[in-house]
Protein backbone atom coordinates (compact mmCIF):
# COMPACT_ATOMS: atom_id res chain seq x y z
CA UNK A 1 0.00 0.00 0.00
CA UNK A 2 1.10 3.54 -1.13
CA UNK A 3 2.74 5.30 2.30
CA UNK A 4 1.86 9.38 2.42
CA UNK A 5 2.80 12.01 4.81
CA UNK A 6 1.00 15.21 4.63
CA UNK A 7 2.74 18.11 5.81
CA UNK A 8 0.97 20.26 8.32
CA UNK A 9 -0.42 23.28 6.26
CA UNK A 10 -2.26 20.95 3.70
CA UNK A 11 -4.06 18.96 6.61
CA UNK A 12 -4.64 22.42 8.29
CA UNK A 13 -5.90 23.51 4.78
CA UNK A 14 -8.09 20.60 4.14
CA UNK A 15 -9.51 20.86 7.00
CA UNK A 16 -10.41 24.69 7.29
CA UNK A 17 -11.61 24.67 3.39
CA UNK A 18 -13.72 21.61 2.24
CA UNK A 19 -13.22 20.82 -1.66
CA UNK A 20 -9.99 22.90 -1.58
CA UNK A 21 -7.61 21.03 -3.30
CA UNK A 22 -5.67 19.78 0.21
CA UNK A 23 -8.85 18.53 1.04
CA UNK A 24 -9.41 16.33 -2.22
CA UNK A 25 -6.00 15.40 -1.65
CA UNK A 26 -6.35 14.50 2.44
CA UNK A 27 -9.24 12.61 1.52
CA UNK A 28 -7.95 10.58 -1.13
CA UNK A 29 -4.74 9.68 1.01
CA UNK A 30 -7.09 8.89 3.94
CA UNK A 31 -9.54 6.13 1.53
CA UNK A 32 -6.50 4.80 -0.77
CA UNK A 33 -3.08 4.85 1.31
CA UNK A 34 -1.51 4.81 4.63
CA UNK A 35 -1.08 7.81 6.73
CA UNK A 36 1.88 8.25 8.40
CA UNK A 37 2.59 10.76 10.98
CA UNK A 38 5.04 11.28 14.45
CA UNK A 39 4.94 12.56 17.57
CA UNK A 40 6.55 15.77 16.42
CA UNK A 41 4.04 16.11 13.39
CA UNK A 42 1.16 15.56 15.44
CA UNK A 43 2.18 18.04 18.21
CA UNK A 44 3.06 20.95 15.84
CA UNK A 45 -0.70 19.96 13.85
CA UNK A 46 -2.37 19.84 17.11
CA UNK A 47 -0.93 22.91 18.20
CA UNK A 48 -1.17 24.84 14.75
CA UNK A 49 -4.81 23.98 14.37
CA UNK A 50 -5.98 24.63 17.46
CA UNK A 51 -4.82 27.93 17.79
CA UNK A 52 -7.52 30.93 18.49
CA UNK A 53 -7.04 32.38 15.14
CA UNK A 54 -9.09 29.77 13.41
CA UNK A 55 -12.01 30.07 15.49
CA UNK A 56 -13.28 32.16 13.14
CA UNK A 57 -14.06 29.46 10.60
CA UNK A 58 -14.23 26.64 12.21
CA UNK A 59 -15.45 25.58 16.00
CA UNK A 60 -12.37 24.93 18.58
CA UNK A 61 -14.62 21.35 19.00
CA UNK A 62 -14.62 20.33 15.06
CA UNK A 63 -10.74 20.72 15.12
CA UNK A 64 -10.25 18.74 18.47
CA UNK A 65 -12.78 15.79 16.44
CA UNK A 66 -11.26 16.17 13.11
CA UNK A 67 -7.60 16.07 15.28
CA UNK A 68 -9.03 13.14 17.19
CA UNK A 69 -10.36 10.93 13.48
CA UNK A 70 -6.92 11.66 12.21
CA UNK A 71 -4.57 10.61 14.35
CA UNK A 72 -6.91 7.29 15.06
CA UNK A 73 -6.16 6.56 11.31
CA UNK A 74 -2.88 7.25 11.03
CA UNK A 75 0.16 5.01 11.37
CA UNK A 76 2.43 6.48 14.31
CA UNK A 77 6.22 6.38 12.97
CA UNK A 78 8.87 6.14 15.55
CA UNK A 79 11.55 8.65 14.45
CA UNK A 80 15.14 6.88 14.79
CA UNK A 81 17.15 8.45 11.88
CA UNK A 82 17.49 11.80 12.25
CA UNK A 83 17.98 13.97 9.15
CA UNK A 84 19.43 17.70 8.31
CA UNK A 85 18.84 18.40 4.69
CA UNK A 86 15.79 20.93 4.90
CA UNK A 87 16.68 25.16 4.28
CA UNK A 88 14.01 25.48 6.70
CA UNK A 89 15.30 22.94 9.45
CA UNK A 90 11.50 22.75 11.10
CA UNK A 91 10.78 21.02 7.86
CA UNK A 92 13.42 18.28 8.62
CA UNK A 93 10.83 16.09 10.82
CA UNK A 94 8.47 15.63 7.39
CA UNK A 95 11.67 14.04 6.22
CA UNK A 96 12.60 12.20 8.94
CA UNK A 97 8.66 10.77 9.46
CA UNK A 98 8.78 9.49 5.29
CA UNK A 99 12.46 8.32 5.90
CA UNK A 100 11.54 6.39 9.32
CA UNK A 101 8.24 5.51 8.02
CA UNK A 102 9.15 4.47 4.15
CA UNK A 103 7.13 6.87 2.95
CA UNK A 104 6.28 7.13 -1.42
CA UNK A 105 5.30 10.67 -0.91
CA UNK A 106 5.40 13.88 1.00
CA UNK A 107 2.66 16.45 0.10
CA UNK A 108 2.95 19.63 0.66
CA UNK A 109 2.62 23.19 -0.53
CA UNK A 110 5.95 24.27 1.26
CA UNK A 111 8.70 25.24 -1.24
CA UNK A 112 11.73 24.10 1.32
CA UNK A 113 10.63 20.98 0.86
CA UNK A 114 9.35 20.80 -2.71
CA UNK A 115 12.99 21.51 -4.18
CA UNK A 116 14.46 18.34 -2.37
CA UNK A 117 12.15 16.33 -4.50
CA UNK A 118 12.78 13.48 -4.97
CA UNK A 119 14.56 13.27 -1.47
CA UNK A 120 16.13 9.31 -1.19
CA UNK A 121 13.50 8.18 -3.58
CA UNK A 122 10.17 9.32 -1.99
CA UNK A 123 8.41 11.77 -4.11
CA UNK A 124 7.74 15.70 -2.97
CA UNK A 125 4.63 16.73 -4.52
CA UNK A 126 1.98 19.53 -4.41
CA UNK A 127 -1.58 18.33 -3.74
CA UNK A 128 -2.62 19.21 -7.07
CA UNK A 129 0.32 17.44 -8.06
CA UNK A 130 -0.30 14.07 -5.88
CA UNK A 131 -4.04 13.73 -7.59
CA UNK A 132 -2.51 14.14 -10.74
CA UNK A 133 -0.22 10.98 -10.33
CA UNK A 134 -3.85 9.04 -9.82
CA UNK A 135 -5.71 10.83 -12.25
CA UNK A 136 -7.88 11.80 -9.61
CA UNK A 137 -8.09 15.85 -10.15
CA UNK A 138 -10.04 17.75 -12.47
Amino acid sequence: MIRVVLNTNIIISASLSKGSTPDKALAYAIDNTVLLISEESYAELEEKLLNKKFDKYVTIESRKTFLKALHAICEIVLIEKRIVACRDSKDDKFLELAVNGYADFIITGDKDLLVLHPFESIAILSPSDFLKQFNNFH
